[in-house]
């Protein structure tokens, strides 16, 4: 169980993927942590959390008045200033980088903001090890489908981010430093699903940016399963990438239309977006290896290199949205299954 007894720090612990990633360490399934720390900037979401447990036996009923005396500790601070990061990593066995901007059109307009947490946040987690020698075992870094041949300022600053926690283990090998990479996570704060049920809810329009474009989809809990099997199975510098369905963003709003009498509208392509998702680019085809349901892209550092890294591809092309694509019934058993259908 290898959670069991560990320290662990989630930073941006209060976004939709932390708060599921706390709930399912929380539950015990890879062992009961020692202590979870949630890191962010956002008291009145720490404070929801906190209140969301209240009524739950993994964490004492206590919770809000022994903050450090509680599994579950609520921390401030900024992951861009790294006296922070210091204090909150140093006594971490295991680091869960999920704090972000990811929002494709903010990150466009204030590239310096996405700057700072994307790369900086991540510079401050393994410099925070690399300079004061901290015992952290494993790290995490929460990626992106948009980090793969980038053309966004939130893709390109999560590639770095990437590269960041990759080098890293070059300069503190006694931690592992490794990433995971995904798709859209259905119906997390900011995505379009929710965007779509609430126009939906006030009868129309749906709007849809190009008809077109596809989008890999995936719930927070294979997210988070993802992770999970980074944390299991991933060597130093290895990047998990989950094999996720896509489908077309208009398939995806007949979908949770259904039957209802609602028109669409075309808005056209946001500032940054893609027509089509790559999880594995033609460049990384070749240290690409498949491990279970995940594929894993070893890195391009020498050092960091094994045995077996150059034996032969396990795709012969790039993993892109736009090569299976779910119609219509399968996107409709899709939402079915993750209780998005209203």
């Amino acid at each position: 169980m290898i959670l069991a007894d560990k320290r662990i720090v989630i930073t941006g612990g209060t976004g939709s993927l932390g708060k599921t990633l706390t709930r399912r360490i929380l539950s015990g399934e890879l062992g009961t942590p020692k202590k979870v720390i949630i890191f962010s900037r956002d008291e009145a979401k720490q404070h929801d959390i906190r209140i969301s447990y209240l009524s739950k036996s993994v964490v004492t009923d206590e919770v809000i008045y022994r903050n450090f005396m509680s599994i579950l500790e609520m921390r401030i601070g900024d992951i861009r200033d790294y006296a922070n990061v210091c204090s909150v990593v140093k006594d971490a066995d295991i680091v869960f980088n999920a704090a972000s901007l990811k929002q494709v059109p903010t990150c466009e307009y204030f590239p310096v903001q996405a700057l700072q947490t994307n790369c900086i946040g991540a510079y401050n987690i393994a410099r925070a090890i690399e300079e004061n020698d901290y015992p952290v075992e494993t790290v995490v870094g929460i990626s992106t489908d948009k980090a793969c041949k980038p053309v966004s300022v939130m893709g390109m600053t999560k590639s770095i981010q990437e590269r960041i926690f990759i080098a890293a283990n070059i300069m503190s090998p006694k931690t592992r430093f490794t990433c995971v990479r995904y798709g859209n996570v259905l119906a997390s704060r900011g995505s379009v699903i929710p965007l779509f049920l609430d126009q939906i809810r006030n009868g129309g329009p749906v709007t849809i940016t190009v008809p077109e474009m596809t989008r890999f989809l995936l719930s927070l809990d294979e997210a988070v399963d993802t992770i999970f099997a980074a944390v299991r199975h991933a060597d130093s510098g290895d990047i998990y990438v989950p094999g996720a369905p896509s489908t077309t963003v208009l398939t995806l709003a007949q979908a949770l239309i259904g039957d209802r009498k609602i028109d669409t509208v075309v808005t056209g392509i946001r500032p940054g977006e893609k027509m089509h998702e790559i999880m594995v680019s033609e460049d990384e085809v070749n240290r690409c290896f498949k491990n279970g349901d995940y594929y894993t892209i070893r890195p391009m550092l020498p050092e960091l290199r094994r045995e077996g890294d150059l034996l032969g591809p396990c795709l012969q092309k790039e993993f892109s949205s736009a090569d299976v694509v779910l119609g219509y019934e399968d996107a409709v058993a899709l939402l079915k299954k993750h209780n998005l259908l209203i």
